[in-house]
């Protein structure tokens, strides 16, 4: 019972903290900057990295643009996802507790965002690649941190199948 609570714990004090910085940057943008108002804040990067206060309607990439409704809906389905998922795996396995605690923050951080205004508030550019906040960056090291997870797993398991082969070789 203890461990579960410590478990939890983690996950609740991650996405606080993940939730609480994407919504503070986002706040602190439209109280700075009007629609489609950019700043560099780096002189030497120049135009390459800007903070731009910028409505998102649709997914990453510009993908999907005015379905708010749609994509509310499946980020809930995920995180209810991603939390169930979170209760299956083992309290010591920080690696996936850590990817699934960052993608439920970012989902959590964008749907905020949807309800309250009908679109995710989007702010970081760089270069020519598409305008983000601190919510998708969550989301984006949490699914990197899955998937470098599943495959140390996938990893582990060849070598624990190949030891058990060998060991099973011998005694013929």
């Amino acid at each position: 019972m203890k461990e579960r609570v410590k478990h939890n714990a983690f996950l609740i004090v991650l996405v606080t903290v993940i939730v609480a910085l994407d919504q503070w940057t986002k706040l602190l943008v439209t109280h700075k900057l009007a629609i489609g108002e950019s700043i560099s804040p780096i002189a030497i990067l120049g135009d390459f990295f800007q903070i731009v206060n910028w409505h998102n309607t649709g997914a990453a990439f510009g993908l999907f643009q005015n379905a708010n409704v749609v994509l509310l809906i499946v980020s809930l389905l995920i995180g209810i996802i991603v939390l169930f998922y979170y209760q299956m795996i083992k309290p010591k396995d920080w690696l996936a507790k850590a990817s699934l605690a960052l993608i439920f923050a970012g989902a959590i951080g964008n749907i905020i965002d949807r309800i309250k205004f009908g679109y995710v508030i989007d702010f970081l550019a760089f270069g020519r690649f598409p305008v983000f906040n601190v919510a998708d960056s969550a989301v984006t090291i949490g699914v990197f941190l899955m998937l470098f997870h599943f495959f140390n797993e996938d990893q582990k398991a060849k070598k624990t199948n190949a030891e058990a082969s060998e060991q099973e070789d011998s005694k013929s």
